[in-house]
């Protein structure tokens, strides 16, 4: 089954990434991934940490978001803000949006038999929506921070992309394995296996990164100004690496910085931090971030590169910075006196 969407000159010209990611439509993407097995070593702790920490009220969630079937949007809906504020507007949705999400979703399998009262049953709509903060914090909230920021990082890589080779290349390589782009036509296997046709009608295409959707893509058609598409990531951070371990034990960074320097030497301490805090940054970029000059900040990223802490990739004439999962866990260790 395959989604047509159609494109004119004027919706090539809209057509954009958005360098962040969408709290509900990767939530929603988590949850299919949660449920649908052979994604290898990428998921396999996650999903351990993920279903060992989900409490019984989560399958009220569960049993709404299923692989490659619809969802009710207003569980899934592309809303840009913190998690919090997008979570919160849920649990204000309107009965009648409701009503017509859940139909929607009904045209396409049977829903469970407690979704009848859904839309009236005002404790039992708060009930869902605590089902969806909970998984919210489950699945997503402890890599969110590392998801919202490799997302710029993303978006920067596609942006130069599409500069370099047009738009139309960046349509045809941002999902090879469920995304074709034979213009004016651009054929998309949905996670939902939603099919039909799409017209922008000259709004063009917002294009978001999606971490936990490693295969298929998601569409928002009703988003203003317009609709959503989805795309499996391919950051040149080490994006596995802070989905398939445990995030850290909060701690202190200040005293931690202090003991980084000790061990790095100042300068190369702060080249590490700005890299992974900024992943995917240039070393022009980097020099800026880390008060340097690019020459220095060249310098150091390779010694840090031989210590196994960084990679680097290079696309074109642009050498562009990421940690790696040893990097990464030297920057989050806790460090004491």
């Amino acid at each position: 089954m395959v989604y047509r969407i159609h494109f004119t000159v004027e919706d090539l010209a809209r057509t954009r990434v958005w360098p962040r990611s969408l709290p509900l439509m990767e939530l929603g993407a988590a949850v299919r991934t949660l449920q649908e097995p052979g994604h290898g070593v990428r998921f396999r702790a996650w999903r351990r940490h993920a279903l060992a920490g989900l409490r019984p009220d989560a399958a009220m969630v569960l049993e709404l978001i299923r692989t490659r079937r619809w969802a009710p949007d207003f569980l899934t809906r592309a809303e840009a803000g913190s998690p919090e504020e997008v979570l919160e507007r849920v649990r204000a949705t309107p009965r009648a949006r409701i009503r017509d999400d859940l139909a929607q979703a009904a045209a396409d399998r049977p829903l469970p038999s407690w979704t009848r009262h859904l839309a009236d049953d005002r404790d039992l709509f708060q009930q869902l929506c605590d089902s969806l903060d909970h998984t919210y914090r489950v699945l997503l909230s402890p890599h969110w921070q590392r998801i919202t920021s490799n997302a710029t990082a993303e978006a920067g890589m596609r942006t130069r992309q599409a500069l370099a080779g047009g738009l139309e290349h960046l349509l045809t390589v941002a999902n090879p394995r469920c995304m074709r782009w034979s213009a004016p036509v651009l054929d998309v296997a949905l996670a939902s296996g939603l099919e039909g046709d799409l017209h922008l009608e000259g709004r063009g295409l917002l294009l978001v990164p999606s971490y936990f959707a490693p295969r298929w893509s998601a569409v928002c058609t009703a988003c203003q100004p317009q609709p959503v598409l989805t795309y499996p990531a391919n950051s040149p951070s080490d994006a596995a690496s802070f989905i398939a371990c445990p995030p850290p034990p909060a701690h202190d960074r200040g005293a931690g910085s202090s003991s980084l320097a000790a061990l790095l030497g100042h300068t190369r301490a702060a080249v590490l931090t700005s890299i992974g805090e900024h992943p995917g940054c240039s070393t022009n970029e980097l020099a800026r971030l880390s008060g340097t000059a690019p020459p220095t900040a060249s310098r150091h990223a390779a010694t840090l590169r031989g210590a196994g802490l960084v990679r680097t990739a290079r696309h074109r004439n642009t050498v562009l910075h990421t940690l790696t999962a040893l990097g990464a866990n030297l920057l989050d260790a806790p460090r004491g006196g």
